[in-house]
């Protein structure tokens, strides 16, 4: 048997569900420094449209084959439709136009600003409880996205415009994330999900062949590599980890992989696109991991007497 270690809550994570986590939050960073290569060469909704229709036609094959029912029923599609419009459509189609803006690991910071807005959205359409630490979370991300907006503002090649593009990409996970939480499922989760990202992408598709010039679909080998690993490694393998650990981590743990992916995407972006970060980028990835820190890691509660 695996060694196990004892997580948050007295919820037992064995080694295996911790090298997934590792896994999948390096997955999630690299991501970010990928797709701005891959937008080199391709338009940012073809991109988006090819890698996300090949990865849900991988998901659907392998959920297929591992007995999960794959055809939602009548009253389901509206559910498929609903919760994919915030999820995958307005989260994949804004983030996009962001990096393309915006240099990966920036962009990736601002991105993961979501956990701040679903609470902060469920304070005020839902009269949840404004709390200290969310009080004290939101005036991190203030920072964070006023210390980005100068910088781009004052810099020669800024684009303050990806800012907003991330901003309300994070705006419709955030929304979509409340919207999840409150509905009333009888689809499994990953049928749910790999619907939301075929439709999606049919959408997508339409959308770029409207706005975007055709592609000439002659790629170096990088650029097919990363085509690949956005398709098989983001949407595929990616989405298979997550489903197989998020019904059994502990929520601080999840937590925990959250606030990593920003700086895994910042410090990976040195790599794969020659991006170096600056103070305000690192300043700003500290800011954001506080702020996840302090709305989804659980309360430190005293230990009882003897």
């Amino acid at each position: 048997m695996s060694p196990r270690h004892q997580g948050a809550g007295g919820r037992v994570i064995s080694r295996r569900q911790i090298w997934g986590l590792v896994a999948l939050t390096l997955m999630w960073g690299i991501n970010w420094p990928m797709m701005k290569y891959s937008l080199r060469e391709l338009s940012p909704l073809y991109f988006r449209a090819l890698t996300m229709s090949c990865g849900a036609l991988w998901l659907f094959g392998y959920y297929r084959w591992k007995g999960v029912r794959m055809w939602p029923q009548t009253a389901e599609w509206r559910s498929v439709m609903a919760l994919g419009l915030p999820n995958m459509l307005g989260w994949h189609t804004l983030s996009i136009l962001g990096v393309k803006e915006l240099a990966s690991g920036r962009a990736a910071i601002l991105g993961f600003t979501m956990p701040i807005w679903t609470v902060l959205l469920g304070v005020l359409m839902f009269k949840e409880k404004l709390t200290r630490r969310l009080v004290f979370a939101m005036v991190a991300v203030a920072l964070t996205i006023g210390l980005l907006t100068f910088n781009e503002l004052t810099a020669l090649s800024g684009k303050p415009l990806g800012i907003v593009w991330m901003e309300l990409a994070a705006l419709c996970w955030a929304a979509g994330t409340l919207m999840m939480r409150r509905a009333h499922l009888t689809i499994p989760v990953e049928t749910l999900t790999v619907w939301m990202l075929i439709l999606a992408s049919i959408c997508l598709w339409f959308f770029a062949a409207v706005l975007e010039p055709w592609p000439s679909w002659q790629f170096s080998g990088p650029m097919w590599g990363s085509l690949v690993y956005g398709a098989l490694i983001n949407y595929g393998f990616a989405q298979v980890i997550w489903f197989g650990m998020a019904r059994h981590l502990p929520p601080s743990t999840s937590a925990m992989s959250v606030m990593a992916v920003p700086m895994v995407g910042t410090l990976s972006a040195t790599l794969i696109v020659n991006e170096m970060p600056g103070w305000q980028d690192l300043v700003a990835v500290l800011c954001v991991m506080v702020a996840i820190a302090a709305v989804l890691l659980p309360p430190h509660k005293p230990a009882k007497p003897l």
